[in-house]
């Protein structure tokens, strides 16, 4: 998402550090990369074709239809099963597939039937198109009616130390050995205002009072952002946070959050 421009619309500001960065994120083992159609629109998926294709053995390319973008900062859902089609006919174009591993569907749109939307994700999945199916934004009813259709192996939605609206599904998924994608981990919409540590550190106090942060983070020798991801990793196996970043050292930051154990305690206090 953050390999595009502002709003999330058009090219990046630094076409050359983001191919780079896509390039770098094999060097460091990273493994599933989350992306949609909607951002840029086309723009995300093109560039990850562009650095990284022909893909490696084992990299996942995961990504999402469901949202149309009439313009920068504006996202409609629209599943009608003719739009999926189309947008599910373009990534696949895009990135140089002939089956895209992981499809989420972006939204449930409540002006289309449900069964619609997910007859339409079975269909693809029976031709072969899809390996996989994943949801996003998507309560526990919504993922046991869309397994009436498909396996769902995944659930994307937004989910962080300090908005944790979602926690009954992260419950769900971690019980039914399903993956659970956080998006917005860092809640990036603050982090692009004001900068990655100075907003975290603020939205960990938030949530455990600015002393327990600091301890925390001193004592891994850790930035907050990285004990912020590793709280999610700490929350359940099947977390799989998806933190975006244009750049090498961001991307290099978040990465050495992976190999931050959080103690009980520590986790505890982050409760």
């Amino acid at each position: 998402m953050r390999i595009t421009g502002p709003g999330v619309w058009g090219a990046p500001g630094d076409r050359g550090e983001a191919l780079a960065t896509l390039r770098r994120s094999l060097d460091l083992g990273v493994n599933l990369i989350d992306t949609a159609e909607s951002y840029g629109p086309h723009v995300s998926e093109a560039l990850i074709a562009e650095a990284l294709h022909p893909y490696p053995a084992g990299l996942v390319i995961a990504t999402k239809g469901g949202l149309d973008r009439p313009a920068a900062h504006q996202w409609q859902p629209n599943g009608r099963p003719e739009r999926l089609r189309e947008e599910l006919e373009g990534s696949l174009r895009r990135l140089r597939l002939d089956r895209i591993d992981l499809y989420q569907l972006h939204r449930i749109d409540p002006a289309v039937p449900e069964d619609d939307q997910f007859g339409f994700l079975q269909q693809a999945q029976r031709e072969g198109k899809i390996r996989h199916v994943g949801l996003s934004e998507v309560g526990v009813d919504q993922i046991q009616r869309a397994q009436r259709f498909f396996r769902v192996v995944s659930v994307q939605n937004k989910f962080n130390l300090v908005d944790r609206e979602w926690e009954a599904v992260v419950d769900h998924c971690t019980q039914a050995n399903m993956a659970f994608i956080p998006w917005y981990p860092l809640q990036a919409g603050e982090v692009a205002r004001t900068g990655v540590r100075q907003s975290v550190k603020r939205l960990l106090g938030k949530a455990s009072g600015p002393a327990d942060v600091a301890r925390i983070t001193k004592r891994h020798g850790a930035t907050p952002s990285q004990i912020a991801l590793a709280w999610l990793l700490r929350r359940s196996p099947v977390v799989l946070p998806i933190p975006g970043t244009s750049r090498r050292d961001h991307l290099e930051e978040n990465v050495r959050a992976a190999g931050i154990t959080l103690s009980d305690a520590d986790f505890a206090a982050l409760r």
